[in-house]
């Protein structure tokens, strides 16, 4: 099948052979593919390694047989894009995100237009924990595991914000005390429906509750980029 001019972002790249690399790739229309992109890695390649760089928006032709993709040209469709410092550790974040929660030739516009939104945020400088519980929600959303975040998850109630929570991934919100582990408060869970970003008490509440929701995703799984951000912090 050939694709031609398929919007895409280049989530990760790994050397492929001796001059080619194995991207793992986000498009719009056939969800995330692993493309060959063949003898970028030669010192005249006619194709660079350079335009294959993350977080830019790029057009690619393709050539799709079975499980992978060959790359037949590729263009830069937007202004180029430099995500550094804790924006730089949050982009990556975003892409093992994505190469985790995602299957192959899998498609989700949705999923491909929040991702956009969300790199277009954190360039801007915006708000970078609200940035990334935003696409963490709405990244469940777009695969079908959308949270429940404005009834209770057993009696079908709504929720109440001047009370405490625990999010149970299978069910919902349930009510507990505000001194357990992991409770979180009506509104926090509320204003992340509402898609307005709560106090520092609240970021750090969705923060814990959205890494129990995505480690229940992977199985149980630890995503590497949630060390990585750990290890960083840590340092200052």
């Amino acid at each position: 099948m050939q694709l031609l001019q398929q919007p895409a972002y280049v989530l990760h790249a790994r050397p492929y052979r001796e001059t080619s690399l194995l991207l793992e790739c986000l498009t719009l229309e056939h969800g995330r593919l692993g493309v060959v992109a063949r003898g970028v890695r030669r010192e005249r390649a006619k194709l660079q390694r350079s335009q294959l760089e993350p977080f830019q928006p790029l057009a690619f032709d393709l050539l799709l047989r079975g499980e992978l993709a060959t790359l037949q040209g590729a263009e830069n469709t937007g202004s180029p894009r430099r995500l550094v410092g804790d924006a730089g550790l949050a982009g990556l974040y975003l892409n093992e995100l994505v190469v985790r929660l995602t299957g192959r030739q899998d498609p989700h516009p949705e999923l491909f237009q929040a991702y956009a939104v969300t790199l277009d945020r954190m360039a801007a400088g915006d708000p970078l924990a609200w940035t990334l519980r935003r696409f963490e929600r709405d990244l469940l959303d777009a695969i079908g595991y959308g949270l429940q975040l404005e009834y209770e998850g057993e009696s079908g109630e709504p929720l109440d914000p001047q009370r405490h929570y625990r999010y149970q991934v299978e069910q919902g919100p349930a009510p507990c005390r505000p001194d357990l582990p992991h409770a979180l408060r009506g509104s926090d869970l509320l204003a992340l429906s509402m898609d307005a970003m709560p106090d520092a008490a609240g970021l750090s509440a969705l923060r814990t509750m959205m890494r129990d929701v995505i480690r229940f995703h992977l199985g149980g799984a630890e995503l590497r980029a949630w060390h990585v951000l750990a290890a960083a912090l840590s340092r200052r």
